[in-house]
């Protein structure tokens, strides 16, 4: 059944043919292979730079048009083993491991777009392809593409889950670091009467439980920006996680294991936290960082001498925000419609390519205004259970095929 559906889709076949060639992050080497060679024999102009991005250029009908941009990345979370195909008559799966429909979804869409607009004399301002390496383990693809070479404004990420989902705005990844030190210590008994020996433990508590948890703020898009606990550390908690590393002991609850030997005997002096803040808004989370602060400050107010807390904020990834142009909005919004699906304009919260293309500029030195697309319904994505549902796939060349169109306006 499903050797009959690739005979008759092409974007179905050239999206069974990537799946089959394993390519883990950092190991793309086989994949990069394929897609040079399916341009060769197809006459797609296509490169590969020093650090192994592949870059497609089809040239322009009308010179009077922008050109558009498709971006997927090449590797997969999984490893190199070998990859047997699975169908239920609806879903393509693989056998005991991942897929790889992330983001090979992308790759295959945009290289049946290559192909069929290649020869076409539809007027259009030219279609760019950046397929990258290294998506899934610190996006160092994405980081050495070379931007100066695109004349593309416009980018299109081929990287969501859903089809029909446009995501135009993403967010951010800080670190909150808390530090609460208690300046005296002392023995929980003997020194227990002192009200100058405060306990960190404690402390730390009361401060967490002054700071925002969940989602922070929201429009209509989704959630904007979030402050999550990630994890509390204090108290006495020494001998117990030595106790651990010296036995090598091995298990999947370390938490319990750890709280098995906590010592009671001490008035702690030290409490940590950890938090994570995503937004998809420079100034929401500044607005969220500075809200931390001020309870941060309050409290020291309240224990000067005493005790005292810090908070240190670490920028791992900076946001992808909403632009103002909403050429893309509607192009996508047509296409969905002709495609006889309703699209979904939304904000993600997390990070993707996106994050990194937006703070770049192109060869005319605009910055890019890249979307997040979704071309198929992906599920399960980075397990075992992984798979796609085909049907939507072919409905999302559909959609890329009329977003191209709408976006030069010929649709």
């Amino acid at each position: 059944m499903l050797n009959q559906l690739r005979k008759e889709n092409e974007v179905l076949d050239i999206f069974c043919n990537l799946v089959t060639i394993p390519s883990p992050s950092l190991k793309e080497e086989k994949v990069i292979e394929w897609i040079l060679s399916f341009c060769a024999d197809n006459n797609i102009s296509a490169r590969t730079d020093a650090y192994g991005n592949v870059y497609i250029k089809v040239p322009a009908t009308d010179e009077s048009k922008e050109p558009l941009m498709l971006s997927a990345h090449m590797d997969v979370v999984g490893d190199d083993s070998p990859i047997e195909l699975l169908f239920d008559g609806q879903f393509i799966k693989a056998n005991e491991r991942t897929l790889g429909a992330d983001d090979k979804v992308g790759v295959a869409c945009a290289l049946m777009l290559a192909k069929e607009i290649k020869d076409t004399t539809t007027p259009h301002g030219g279609l760019e392809i950046t397929f990258t390496r290294d998506e899934e383990t610190g996006m160092s693809g994405v980081e050495h593409v070379e931007y100066d070479k695109i004349q593309s404004k416009y980018i299109l990420v081929c990287d969501a889950d859903k089809l029909g989902q446009l995501q135009i705005s993403g967010a951010s990844y800080t670190n909150a670091k808390i530090t609460v030190r208690g300046l005296k210590g002392g023995h929980s008994g003997i020194d227990i009467g002192d009200e100058t020996r405060l306990n960190a433990a404690k402390l730390i508590a009361e401060l967490l439980a002054e700071f925002p948890q969940g989602a922070y703020y929201k429009d209509k898009t989704g959630v904007i920006t979030s402050c999550n606990l990630g994890a509390v550390v204090a108290g006495g908690v020494q001998n117990s996680i030595a106790s651990i590393v010296e036995k090598g002991v091995k298990t999947n609850d370390y938490i319990t294991e750890i709280f098995k030997k906590t010592s009671t005997n001490i008035i702690n002096t030290l409490g940590m936290a950890s938090y994570s803040i995503r937004s998809a808004s420079t100034t929401k989370e500044n607005e969220l960082k500075d809200l931390m602060s001020s309870i941060v400050e309050k409290f020291n107010k309240k224990y000067e001498g005493l005790a005292t807390a810090e908070i240190e904020f670490e920028v791992h990834l900076l946001p992808f925000e909403k632009a103002d142009d909403d050429r893309i909005e509607i192009a996508h919004t047509e296409a969905c419609k002709h495609a006889g699906i309703e699209n979904k304009i939304e904000s993600f919260h997390a990070g993707a390519e996106t994050h990194i293309y937006c703070h770049n500029k192109n060869a005319a030195c605009e910055t890019f205004m890249p979307s997040l697309l979704g071309l198929a319904d992906v599920y399960n994505m980075h397990s075992a259970e992984e798979k796609v549902d085909y049907k939507t796939l072919l409905k999302g060349y559909e959609v890329i095929k009329n977003t191209f169109l709408a976006f030069n306006k010929v649709l």
